[in-house]
């Protein structure tokens, strides 16, 4: 069974108002100039990473395929934008039978980027172009800033597996893609069952510190758990006193028990105490895990800690720090006429305050040295270098309207795992720092 195919509260019957008021104004004064149908290149990049981040997670790229998929103008959404005088009668006709007809190419998901990297480019007429603007940004800002914050947690958690579970810590459907997107990223498992109904990610979970409260003592707490659960279940240790509920949690489900939890103190401290109590009852296989606020600067602290898995949400679901990615979609090159064969002419804005962009239309290759390992990220406008013939980076994702590079979630997530295997050891790194590798513009 397919879970997509059964349809969830998550989704919508339709993408088309997820996008702002200015866009179909303007497609109403282009229709009505004579420019809509103007061959056009939008493409997605970031001007910069981040502050202190070495590298960026291209994340939603099978999110922004259904979002086009979808992206419908029903009865119910025209006569919204009729009521309200959105646009005119002639924009309204237009929009009634939108269907994306062009070409999308992009970065694959679980890809890194760097600063003007073309992670996304969006090829067609101006008007069906400019209206999946907004769309494409949501869930590319969102969902890469989770997996960019997903991959630095994995690496700092040195291949002990992280859980995600911040679905209290953010909107409920935002938690749904913060959970794709960190699955992405290197996360093992969900506490989001929407999550893993909608994508198939692992779900996990047991108990909080509510049902150790429900019950007369600890003990019951524990007794009831494990007989529902099992002995390999995972025991919360930390609502009393820690070094009294480990021995009862082992007495209770004897030295096989599955995992313990602990949820504050210093944990770097408590990890430690904990394991050797659990080693001197005999119960030297019982796990070890940690939750409670953590970031990837406190997973890296816990490295020398006997700590087998770590569970994450506020920091996770908020990007670290960083929520989006400031990812911009911009017209890049657009004929001078109506006509299918006129040639396009590269466009960019060029007004200062940090905002300037390269018109043209791009591509984008990683150039290794001799051991493989990335240096430079090329992005060019012109003929592809032979020597940079085999490492492009876009790969094409709709073609004449239907998409054609849809694949399971799994293969992003190996992707990253590659991805950034190739890149040098210091992209790691947790100290502040540049891009690991620069951006060249051939």
């Amino acid at each position: 069974m397919n879970p997509a195919d059964l349809g969830l509260p998550v989704d919508v019957p339709s993408t088309a108002l997820f996008t702002d008021h200015y866009e179909l104004t303007m497609l109403q004064a282009a229709l009505a100039n004579g420019t809509a149908d103007r061959r056009s290149v939008f493409e997605v990049f970031t001007r910069r990473l981040p502050e202190g981040r070495r590298y960026g997670v291209v994340g939603g790229t099978g999110r922004v395929l259904d979002a086009v998929e979808n992206f419908r103008f029903d009865g119910a959404v025209l006569e919204f934008l009729r009521e309200r005088a959105v646009v005119d009668m002639r924009t309204l006709d237009w929009l009634a039978s939108y269907r994306f007809s062009g070409d999308i190419w992009g970065y694959p998901e679980g890809e890194v980027y760097f600063p003007g990297s073309p992670v996304l480019r969006v090829e067609g007429s101006f008007a069906e172009c400019v209206l999946l603007e907004t769309v494409v940004l949501s869930i590319l800002n969102h969902d890469s800033a989770i997996a960019a914050a997903a991959s630095r947690m994995a690496s700092a958690a040195g291949g002990r597996p992280l859980i995600e579970m911040g679905a209290r810590r953010t909107h409920e459907l935002a938690a749904v893609a913060a959970s794709r997107a960190a699955y992405v990223g290197g996360f093992a498992s969900t506490s989001d069952l929407a999550a893993g109904f909608r994508y198939g990610i692992p779900t996990v979970g047991t108990s909080a510190h509510a049902f150790t409260l429900l019950h007369d003592s600890e003990r019951d707490a524990f007794t009831a758990q494990v007989t529902s659960l099992g002995g390999g279940t995972t025991l919360l240790v930390d609502t009393y006193d820690v070094a009294e509920a480990v021995r009862t949690a082992v007495e209770v489900a004897g030295p096989g028990l599955g995992a313990v939890r602990i949820d504050s103190g210093d944990l770097l401290l408590v990890a430690h105490r904990v394991r050797q109590q659990l080693d001197e009852l005999g119960a030297t296989g019982t796990r070890i895990v940690v939750t409670s606020d953590l970031d990837e600067y406190a997973i890296a602290s816990l490295a020398a800690a006997p700590v087998d898995a770590y569970g994450v949400g506020t920091q996770l679901v908020t990007g670290s720090g960083h929520p989006t990615c400031s990812m911009v979609y911009k017209l890049v090159a657009r004929a001078q006429s109506a006509d299918p064969k006129a040639p396009l002419v590269p466009v960019a804005k060029k007004a200062g305050g940090g905002k300037t962009s390269v018109g043209g239309r791009k591509w984008a290759a990683r150039r290794v040295d001799a051991e493989g390992v990335a240096e430079a990220e090329v992005v060019g406008t012109g003929p592809v270098p032979a020597a940079l013939a085999d490492r492009q980076l876009l790969v094409e994702l709709v073609k004449a309207g239907e998409v054609v590079a849809r694949e399971p979630l799994e293969a992003a997530r190996e992707r990253h795992r590659e991805a950034r295997a190739g890149l040098p050891l210091s992209a790691t790194q947790l100290s502040r720092g540049e891009a690991v590798i620069p951006t060249e513009y051939a």
